[in-house]
């Protein structure tokens, strides 16, 4: 899947089939505003309520929450969910120590309850010995608002015309002749609204959409099955960017490469091979090895249970050479379509655009408003990067990953330019299994396809392959980028963080990349 531009397509059409039913579709924002209170009052009553209970900072968070799932197999339909949950949370700080309360009962005493109840477990928490938040500056924005770009709300796209399209998608796969074919289809919509003792009041509509599938082939025969899948197909939009890709047309490929998978050998035993990995695969990999190690909470040992630290701690700043002087990683949240991308965070702070790693030396981290103060020193930074985000509005905000991305090189070739410069070596397609250690240095990729390249020219297919490292010599063994014409974008819908963990949505763009002299080994 390609998102540099939506492509035409449809989805293939069947007969009439037996739905689920649906839940009743949500009332549109301008008749519930007549229904329940309004938001900006209520925020004002929790904000006065937090003050006046001994708060130096308050905010609030409001918002509701839509999410539809549609799971098919085959020519059925597997089952549905609808979800819509309301509610809200306050959090503030007091006595230099944050704290937090939410609440499904959007009424006046109960907000202003829960800011209360914020205010006096700060203050408890306060008795244990701490050092004092301090929260860099921010604009205020008295009145501002911000909507993912899209043409067709998802949520007003009937069941019946999703149920469809999913159908079609399988029965392309079969009819091409896999054995099985399962699909899905994911939307969320958000309507959150934020206001701060600062003076802004901010509201945004967030919308994602999320396709997944998968195709398998049997042979009977011999006892094997192969399968192929994507789960990258997702973006910032609306129902317009699920009909513009060829899913027919991927799933048929993907059937022939299952097939040919069945047939395909591995390695035989360990070597040392370069590397060329496709935009839909090293996605995943700039995700694991630079998205997570670059967060400052897990750098400072703050995020260590849900999937350990990192090895890329603040006194490597500014001298760290993370990868060669091709490789510069840019982190963002302004790309109109990519996942991670809002107006606000959840601190109020606008969307941001920064390097993480410039010409290959490590300069900077992901920062939320209470971090800034902590590398100050070494970035000569003193704003926010805008990194914080919660799931919904029973949960607290916390330093969240932004899309992260590799820029393309602007001379960078095609991907038949970076095949000719390799003598001996691999080309991965997709994403597959991965494993990283504790501190996002040691890792093992795989990817659902893999071929030889001899001499420059792609060869024949081999089946379970992966390759192994650590973060630094990985990416400084780059030598060989493509250009902007190459560059895809493919994310992850649920990226999981925290205690009790949190999932955030979150985008990589890069274009094909290769690596030279990387330990490969099956991985069957």
């Amino acid at each position: 899947m390609k998102r540099r531009m939506f492509l035409q397509s449809s989805a293939a059409v069947l007969g009439a089939v037996a739905l689920p039913a649906p839940a009743a579709p949500p009332l549109p924002r301008d008749i519930r505003r007549w229904l329940e209170p309004d938001d900006r009052e209520l925020a004002d009553v929790a904000l006065n309520a937090a003050t006046r209970a001994g708060a130096s900072y308050a905010d609030i968070r409001i918002s509701r929450h839509f999410d539809q799932q549609i799971r098919t197999r085959e020519r059925r339909v597997e089952g549905m969910n609808d979800e819509i949950t309301y509610g809200f949370g306050v959090r503030v700080l007091a006595d230099g120590v944050w704290g937090f309360a939410a609440s499904r009962i959007v009424a006046e005493d109960e907000v202003a309850r829960v800011a209360r109840a914020a205010v006096s477990q700060a203050k408890g928490n306060a008795r244990i010995p701490h050092t004092p938040v301090e929260l860099a500056p921010v604009e205020t924005f008295p009145d501002a608002e911000w909507t993912t770009p899209h043409e067709k709300d998802p949520f007003e796209i009937s069941v019946a015309e999703k149920v469809e399209f999913l159908l079609g998608i399988n029965a392309a796969a079969l009819d091409r002749g896999a054995d099985f074919a399962t699909s899905s289809i994911v939307f969320q919509k958000q309507e959150r609204f934020f206001a701060s003792t600062e003076g802004s009041y901010i509201r945004q509509t967030f919308l994602r959409v999320f396709v997944p599938w998968e195709v398998t082939a049997v042979d009977s025969q011999a006892g094997r099955f192969a399968s192929w899948e994507d789960i990258e197909a997702n973006a910032g939009a609306g129902w317009e960017f699920v009909l513009a890709q060829d899913f027919p047309g991927q799933v048929a490929r993907a059937t022939d490469l299952a097939r040919e998978k069945l047939a395909a050998p591995t390695l035989d035993g360990v070597a040392r091979k370069d590397l060329v990995l496709l935009p839909n695969h090293l996605w995943l990999t700039i995700h694991e090895s630079v998205g997570h190690p670059t967060e400052l909470d897990r750098a400072l040992g703050y995020e260590a249970n849900y999937a350990g630290t990192s090895f890329c701690t603040p006194d490597k700043l500014n001298s760290l050479q993370y990868a060669s002087e091709i490789v510069s990683f840019e982190a963002e949240k302004q790309e109109p379509h990519s996942l991670a991308s809002v107006g606000w965070d959840d601190d109020g702070v606008p969307a941001d655009r920064w390097l993480l790693v410039d010409k290959g030396l490590f300069v900077d981290f992901q920062t939320t408003r209470d971090q800034v103060h902590m590398i100050a020193d070494q970035t000569r930074v003193t704003r926010s990067h805008g990194c914080s985000y919660g799931q919904n509005w029973s949960t607290v905000q916390f330093q969240r990953m932004p899309n992260v991305n590799l820029v393309p090189d602007p001379a960078g070739g095609s991907v038949e330019d970076l095949i000719a410069g390799v003598d001996d070596g691999l080309l991965i397609d997709t994403r597959g299994s991965y494993s990283i250690d504790q501190q996002r240095y040691n890792f093992q990729f795989a990817g659902q396809g893999t071929w030889e390249i001899k001499a420059g020219k792609r060869g024949r297919m081999l089946r379970d392959v992966a390759y192994q490292g650590n973060t630094v010599e990985f990416w400084n063994s780059c030598d060989g980028l493509g250009g902007p014409d190459t560059y895809e974008v493919y994310g992850s819908y649920y990226d999981g963080k925290g205690q009790p963990g949190q999932v955030n949505a979150v985008s990589h763009g890069c274009p094909p990349a290769r690596f030279r002299q990387v330990n490969v080994l099956p991985a069957g």
